[in-house]
């Protein structure tokens, strides 16, 4: 393969990576820009999706009602963790919800562990995809294809419905000011409910999409990807969503490009080097690429 050619293949491979990242971190941005609040147990929300979609089309499920039915259970677990675990602690200090968040992670993996099993389970849902498509000399994974155009969708249609929608705009509402939101009569729990809503939807689509990439699920797969949507929504500017969306970008290319610029004995360091731009972010500009709009509008 030509150096070109090497080029627009990693090229694609971490466009797919970064959406796949942009779409968790979107869920993180969405709750963090309303509640201030870091939920860490959104990575699991990813897993849930797809033990959800696996046990469904196990059960003899179509597999795209199995899908379907697999990203919504993710979504309606993101509404029972904000009402049980996060709405009683509200206007409590901020490391009450962290810790909290904390928690519920412990919570769930080991309940996934304790359902499931600890092992590694095959995940082939979507294997009857064609596996790759040839662009001249390119093999073009069908997966990541898939990754990118309908993480570019959901993209163009998150944000008509924050700029268009009235739900839409009491989230930026909210997100610019709670107390003057309630005092104009926006429903917060409604908005609070509809942010975990759409984020738990968000991870539990990029399960789906994770879990296809590597073909295998287990009960602490969540862990690593929403670390570094932390990561990604800190380079991005931490609550902005368009932020968290070239966050997702800007790592799932420096990650893919790391891997494939540097010696093959620098490659086992892939993730060492997502926290030492983190690291770098936070030294040179830790209010993250869109901080100063960030602090006007979150949303």
């Amino acid at each position: 393969m030509s150096s070109t050619a090497y080029f627009f293949q990693q090229f694609i491979n971490a466009l797919s990576l970064g959406s796949i990242y942009a779409l968790v971190t979107i869920g993180l941005a969405m709750v963090f820009s309303i509640l201030r609040l870091i939920n860490f147990a959104h990575g699991d929300l990813m897993m849930i999706g797809s033990y959800a979609i696996l046990m469904l089309f196990n059960a003899g499920l179509p597999v795209w009602t199995a899908i379907l039915a697999g990203v919504a259970i993710s979504g309606i677990t993101g509404i029972i963790m904000e009402r049980l675990c996060y709405r009683p602690l509200r206007g409590s200090a901020e490391m009450n919800t962290l810790l909290t968040s904390f928690a519920v992670v412990v919570l769930l993996e080991n309940g996934a562990v304790l359902f499931f099993g600890p092992n590694t389970q095959p995940f082939g849902i979507l294997n009857f995809i064609q596996p790759t498509l040839a662009v001249g000399s390119l093999l073009i994974s069908k997966i990541d294809a898939i990754t990118v155009v309908l993480t570019l969708a959901i993209l163009i249609l998150t944000a008509l419905f924050i700029k268009k929608t009235t739900l839409g705009i009491s989230m930026r509402a909210v997100a610019d000011d709670l107390t003057a939101s309630q005092l104009v009569g926006i429903p917060l729990n409604r908005v609070i409910v509809s942010a975990f809503f759409i984020g738990s939807l968000f991870a539990g689509l990029a399960g789906l999409l994770w879990s296809a990439r590597a073909g295998k699920i287990f009960p602490l797969m969540g862990f690593i990807p929403v670390v570094k949507a932390f990561v990604a929504a800190v380079i991005g500017g931490f609550g902005s969503i368009p932020g968290a969306v070239i966050g997702g970008y800007v790592l799932g290319f420096a990650e893919v490009f790391f891997v494939a610029l540097l010696p093959p004995d620098f490659q086992g360091y892939r993730d060492a080097f997502v926290f030492v731009l983190l690291i770098i972010i936070l030294l040179v500009r830790p209010q993250g690429i869109l901080g100063a709009k960030a602090m006007e509008r979150r949303i």
